[in-house]
């Protein structure tokens, strides 16, 4: 496993959990969750890589790794003194070929103006792994930093000018009692586009459920569609579809939840995919507040009664 030159003195003396090997130091750790979440605050780092030490051993990793060019800070707007980290040119292509981030194709900022204008987005998504991660350290749950895939692309039917569905992250879990896995297409929402928009997601997410993919001169016939299903390629069974709503009032959170119930129930492509696959809805503040797993998720089909995650 490739390793940095960059080894921090609290490294030489503390280890934490979270290293998979013996071989592997802390720094390497922050290097991959920054070259997979692409965009991390210093108190989101200190929750991933070492929520067991103080905040300010956290910020001495992070120090060796600027003075080494690896990684570089923004920081955000709003007045506040918080910083988020992304890394360099050169911290890119230490990361580059690491087995942990294989099939990884997010893409780190540019530059600090870059990280600014992703900064909303980017770290409301991390905030949504963190509430999940946090609770399944409390359940004893296998749930890890890696755990959490952002900007996961699968090809689409070209039908209307969309071939492609971008979900903002891939979930992978596994429940210890009893012991199940699960994954999950996560879709972060900060009310930025209209309720319209957001909900006319499920559509593609009905339509990649459904799309078989068509070999140049060949027809598929009926008997053998479902093997030849794309998502067959990628996933054991279709991940159930969450969405994590944040940045609105109340009521207007309510709402969009409500147009995302009413896509479900009144398109057919939805509605059948409901049928087959969880789909739920919670606000993240009620994630991070009451955990991820707590009964704060609104299915998108039925009675609509609140329910955990697992059980949509």
């Amino acid at each position: 496993m490739s390793t940095t030159s960059s080894t921090t003195a609290a490294e030489s003396t503390e280890r934490t959990p979270l290293q998979p090997t013996a071989g592997e130091t802390i720094s390497h750790r922050a290097l991959a969750l920054l070259a997979q979440h692409r965009l991390i605050t210093s108190p989101q780092m200190h929750q991933m890589l070492a929520p067991d030490k103080t905040r300010q051993w956290t910020s001495k990793v992070l120090s060796a790794l600027r003075s080494d060019e690896l990684i570089r800070s923004t920081r955000l707007p709003g007045g506040t003194r918080l910083r988020a980290w992304f890394l360099t040119a050169r911290g890119m292509r230490v990361t580059t070929g690491w087995p942990e981030l294989r099939g990884n194709t997010a893409q780190a900022p540019e530059n600090a103006m870059d990280a600014a204008l992703r900064a909303p987005h980017t770290l409301a998504s991390v905030r949504t792994h963190l509430a999940f991660l946090a609770d399944a350290r409390a359940r004893g749950d296998e749930y890890g930093p890696l755990d959490w895939v952002p900007e996961v692309a699968h090809r689409l039917p070209d039908t209307g000018g969309e071939d492609k569905l971008i979900a903002d992250a891939v979930m992978h879990y596994t429940a210890s009692s009893p012991r199940l896995q699960y994954r999950a297409f996560v879709e972060v929402d900060r009310a930025t586009m209209s309720s319209e928009r957001l909900a006319r997601k499920l559509i593609s997410y009905a339509r990649f459920h459904d799309y078989v993919p068509q070999q140049p001169g060949r027809r598929g016939t009926v008997a053998d569609q479902a093997a030849m299903l794309a998502w067959h390629r990628f996933y054991p069974r279709f991940p159930r579809v969450l969405f994590i709503l944040t940045n609105a009032s109340p009521i207007t959170l309510e709402h969009r939840v409500e147009d995302l119930r009413a896509m479900t129930a009144g398109h057919h492509l939805v509605a059948r995919l409901a049928n087959k696959v969880p789909l739920g809805a919670a606000v993240l503040e009620d994630l991070e507040e009451h955990g991820a797993s707590a009964p704060v998720w609104t299915p998108l089909s039925g009675p609509g009664d609140r329910c955990a995650w697992t059980e949509l």
